[in-house]
């Protein structure tokens, strides 16, 4: 049987005897698969907008801070104005107890997950500790502050704030059952506030509290800034608690205190002038002198 292609080329060849010496393709074997035609591209789908890349893998911090440890769903990240924001962020809601009693933070923490696994970490393990040692369970964290677009100490033109980083917490008191624990307290028991410093400074590369800098007399600031030689700042004094009434007179006298000096007794009073207590001289006026009128 003589195929159209076989007649196209014979005819092909007497116009143009070069195209008969052109080869042709070689014919489609017979198991070959069933080729299919693309469908073409219509009007909406050439105007339409590219898919989006897909999501970076989560990190290893996203992937360890499980519901297990910490309620913390990732945000977005953030790229705020001068530097602000960051990356693998979280909103710190709860920390999970290891008896899987919930400790919320109130309100919830704008974080890094690196510091909120180290916050995490930090009440999981140390605070709950104090707590057992009081005799009660640790329920709420007090956020004073966490993520914030700011310089230090809200000071202008001060360098940025690990606040404005996310990578600080300002922490100002917990609650045991219903009691507040506030770590600036004077009149929380001072082994109390000391374990908790000793706790915090073991943990973060900045702790900030009273005595520091006149900025944290109310509260303590915690953070994870890295610094060179892995450089560490732990400023916290814990006060001993005020006395309960402030002395309003002096101390009465020892009565085994020495006895004191007498002054050498006064000298013969003056024509016109008379020994007074004590002995200084008083002035008398004479006996035609007016009546001193005093002024109101």
């Amino acid at each position: 049987m003589v195929t159209a292609a076989a007649l196209l080329l014979a005819f092909c060849g007497e116009l143009y005897p070069a195209a008969a010496r052109i080869p042709l393709p070689r014919p489609r074997p017979a198991d070959a698969p069933a080729a299919t035609a693309e469908p073409s591209a219509g009007p909406d789908q050439k105007n339409a907008e590219p898919k989006a890349a897909a999501p970076p893998p989560p990190s290893a911090c996203r992937t360890a801070l499980t519901e297990a440890i910490a309620i913390a769903p990732s945000i977005p990240d953030i790229h705020g104005p001068s530097g602000c924001g960051g990356e693998d962020l979280v909103r710190l809601q709860a920390v999970v107890l290891r008896d899987q009693r919930r400790v919320a933070l109130k309100p919830a923490a704008i974080l890094r997950c690196k510091m909120a696994a180290a916050v995490a970490d930090w009440v999981r393990t140390d605070v709950d500790a104090v707590a057992s040692k009081l005799g009660s369970v640790v329920t709420d964290l007090d956020n004073f502050d966490s993520y914030e677009c700011r310089g230090r100490n809200r000071i202008a033109g001060a360098p940025l704030s690990e606040h404005g980083r996310a990578n600080a917490l300002d922490v100002r008191s917990f609650k045991f059952a219903g009691r507040t624990i506030s770590l600036t307290d004077r009149n929380v028991p001072r082994d109390v506030r000391e374990t908790v410093l000793h706790s915090v400074c073991a943990r973060f590369s900045t702790v900030l509290g009273p005595g520091s800098d006149g900025y944290h007399e109310d509260h303590i600031h915690l953070d994870l800034m890295e610094r060179h030689n892995n450089y560490r700042i732990c400023q916290w004094n814990v006060w001993d608690p005020l006395p309960a009434v402030a002395p309003m007179l002096p101390a009465p006298r020892p009565a085994e205190a020495p006895p004191r000096e007498v002054a050498d007794e006064p000298t013969a009073a003056k024509p016109g002038r008379e020994a007074a207590p004590g002995g200084e001289q008083a002035q008398t006026p004479p006996p035609d002198h007016p009546p001193i009128k005093k002024r109101r």
